[in-house]
Order: structure tokens, then C-alpha cells, then sequence
């Protein structure tokens, strides 16, 4: 595996690219803000908000999808500040965290109204089996439905913007004709980018022996052309860090002992199953969250890249045996999946080039992080 120069992505993460100098395109992202107009950048977000006909029909200005994390906080306070009066729309997650239904409460009494979207949680838990057994990947739904809900409630109450945060493809490093969006761009970017990973919904329908109308909250709509979809992070430079800090303020709550896939506080709280989908992006690529959290550090100054590998080799690749307080005997036990069966499908995805595998034990890895 070759790394970054500057920060610590490998050469293994999807849609990543490298230049002649050895430094990833997420990095070369990050510096390019340093010449963005952001005056400008703000008086465009200015001229959308004051001069759109936001309300239209609704009662509502934009829709913002909410998961209650710390950026969910960051978006809802800035549209306020502008005097917008948002929608904030949650897909319920997989299998919800004591500590994301707080913070879900927490949200909305920032002064907000909050739609909460429950779909059908058995027919979930049936889904995150069979998507971590044929593309490992347990949160399939959940990926999916961050997508489809909030667009199919602006269709439904005519709510002519909805308001995303950061651009991923800027932040985390994607192609860079995508990089310097503003709008998200509907049906392509579900497919490249969406979390669809190859896998249809009619295959998930013909698997489970669905019909059509089982995956209704799953579909995404043919025709969004009255919905605009704009990056936030496109109109202010974007911060999860304070964003956090400005989260906590308002009611974030954060766990006491680290996050048991990244070792940090503040990331991916809401639902219990993401340490088994922080443990197959590891186990397929090499790293995991610890490395995602401490590269987006490294660009803000914050953290050394010694501190970072220091850190990663300590938290990147655990196996995880409890998160956020749940037992993975817990987790699995509500998608019915006996351990042992768990661990085959580990051993299965575990890219047998980076890793040793065993029927009977974690997949061992063969490198370390330079």
C-alpha cells in the first residue's frame, strides 16, 4: 500500500487519486480552498436564500437531512441564521443509539421542526443481513435512504430546496470533475456516489422475495426537477471539527470512553451497527474511520501525521466487540446472524492481499501503516 505524503489515505480507497508529488486528491482538495473567493461564495448562497422563491406552495423554505450528528447541528443553525425556516428530515438509521436519540432530541429544539421517517425495521434488519453477506456492506439501507426520503418529502409538501452539508467527493477525495460542485446532482450521483455499491433494488426484491412496493421508501423519485440540492459546504468552508464545538453548545451529546472503530468522540453516534460497517471498510481497504478522522485533522493543523499513525495503529481495524456500549453479539443477534457465520463473511471480503485469513479467528493484517 502506498500513502499520502501529507496525510494518511492509501492508494487502496475508492475514487482516490495521486499526483506526481505523492499527495492524494483529497489533500490538493483541502488546499484549493485556500484561493476560493468566499466572499463571493457567500453572497452567492445570499442571492439564493433572499431572492428564490423558497416557500412556493409549503410552509417550508428547504428540507435538511438530519442524522443528529454534529453537522446536522452546523446546517440547522446556519439556516436559521439566515432566517430560513427548514425542515429537518431523518431517515431512522439501521438500529438508532440511546446516545443519536438523544441527540435527535437535542436537534429539535435548536428551533426547527423534525420529520422523522421510520421505515418498516423488520424488513431492515432483513436487508442489513443480506447486503453484509453479498457486498459487505450492513448499512445498504441506511445509505440508500439518506437519499430517497428527504427528496421524496420535498416532492410530497413542494419544498423547492434541500440543503446537504459538505461536498464528500471535496472532503474526502473523489474525481475531480465532482470536487467543486454546488448542487448535488440527482440520479448520477445515487448511483457513482449514493451507497447503491452495484446492488439494485430489484435484486434486493428478488432475494428477500419482495415485491416492488416493500422498497417503496427505498426507490428514488423519476422526477426531481422541482427540488434543488445544494452543498452547504460549497457556500462556507467546511469544518466537522467546529462544527462539533458548535454542537455541544446546543445540546450535542458526546460518549464518555472513545469510539470503539476511530477512537474519537464525535463521529458516527447515532446508530450501533457502524462498527461492523467501520471494521468491512478496513477489511476491504486497508484503513477505517481512525484514518479518515485523523487525515481531515492533519489538513486543519490539529493533529501531526506522527500523531496520526500513532493513532490509526492503535484504533484502525479493531474488531468490534461492542460499540457504543452494545455488544456485536447484540447487533447481530437482531439481523439473526449467528457469529460464526459473521466471521466467515469477514474472512470472505478481507482483501487476501493485505490480510491473512483464517476460518476460525479475525482476519490478521499483513502491512502496517508507515
Amino acid at each position: 500500500m502506498n500513502y499520502c505524503k501529507l496525510c494518511l489515505y492509501p492508494d487502496t480507497k475508492p475514487d482516490l487519486t495521486f499526483d506526481a508529488e505523492g499527495v492524494c486528491s483529497a489533500c490538493r482538495a483541502y488546499e484549493a480552498r485556500k484561493s476560493i473567493n468566499w466572499e463571493d461564495r457567500k453572497a452567492s448562497w445570499e442571492h439564493l436564500v433572499t431572492t428564490t422563491n423558497l416557500k412556493g406552495e409549503s410552509d417550508y423554505d428547504c428540507i435538511i437531512p438530519v442524522s443528529g450528528g454534529k453537522d446536522s447541528f452546523y446546517q440547522t443553525l446556519k439556516a436559521l441564521d439566515y432566517g430560513l425556516k427548514p425542515l429537518l428530515v431523518n431517515a431512522r438509521t439501521c438500529d438508532l443509539s440511546d446516545i443519536g436519540r438523544s441527540n435527535l432530541d437535542a436537534l429539535s429544539e435548536v428551533g426547527a421542526d423534525l420529520l422523522e421517517v421510520v421505515p418498516n425495521q423488520s424488513l431492515r434488519r432483513r436487508i442489513n443481513r443480506y447486503t453484509l453477506e453479498t457486498i459487505a456492506d450492513i448499512s445498504w439501507p441506511e445509505h440508500v435512504l439518506i437519499f430517497t426520503v428527504p427528496v421524496t418529502v420535498a416532492i410530497e409538501k413542494k419544498i423547492p430546496l434541500i440543503l446537504w452539508g459538505e461536498n464528500p467527493q471535496n472532503e474526502y477525495g473523489g474525481p475531480k470533475e465532482w470536487q467543486d460542485k454546488s448542487d448535488l446532482v440527482p440520479n448520477r450521483w445515487l448511483q457513482e456516489f449514493g451507497g447503491l455499491n452495484g446492488l439494485r433494488l430489484s435484486d434486493v426484491c428478488e432475494a428477500l422475495d419482495l415485491c416492488y412496493g416493500d422498497m417503496s421508501h427505498y426507490r428514488y423519485p423519476t422526477d426531481t426537477s422541482g427540488v434543488m440540492q445544494k452543498f452547504l459546504g460549497y457556500y462556507f468552508p467546511w469544518d466537522g471539527i467546529e462544527n462539533a464545538k458548535l454542537a455541544a453548545q446546543h445540546g450535542f451529546d458526546t460518549p464518555i470512553q472513545p469510539v470503539q472503530t476511530h477512537g474519537f468522540d464525535y463521529e458516527n453516534l447515532d446508530n450501533y451497527q457502524t462498527g461492523i460497517h467501520d471494521y468491512f471498510k478496513y477489511l476491504k481497504y486497508g484503513f477505517g474511520r481512525a484514518s479518515d478522522i485523523c487525515s481531515n485533522r492533519i489538513r486543519r493543523g490539529v493533529m501531526t501525521r506522527r500523531e496520526a499513525v500513532e493513532h490509526c495503529k492503535i484504533w484502525d481495524g479493531r474488531s468490534p466487540v461492542t460499540y457504543l456500549g452494545q455488544s456485536l453479539d447484540e447487533t447481530l443477534e437482531k439481523i439473526e446472524m449467528p457469529m460464526a457465520d459473521f466471521k466467515l463473511t469477514c474472512n470472505r471480503f478481507a482483501n487476501k492481499e493485505l490480510f491473512e485469513c483464517s476460518q476460525r479467528s479475525w482476519p490478521r493484517p499483513k502491512f502496517e501503516v508507515e
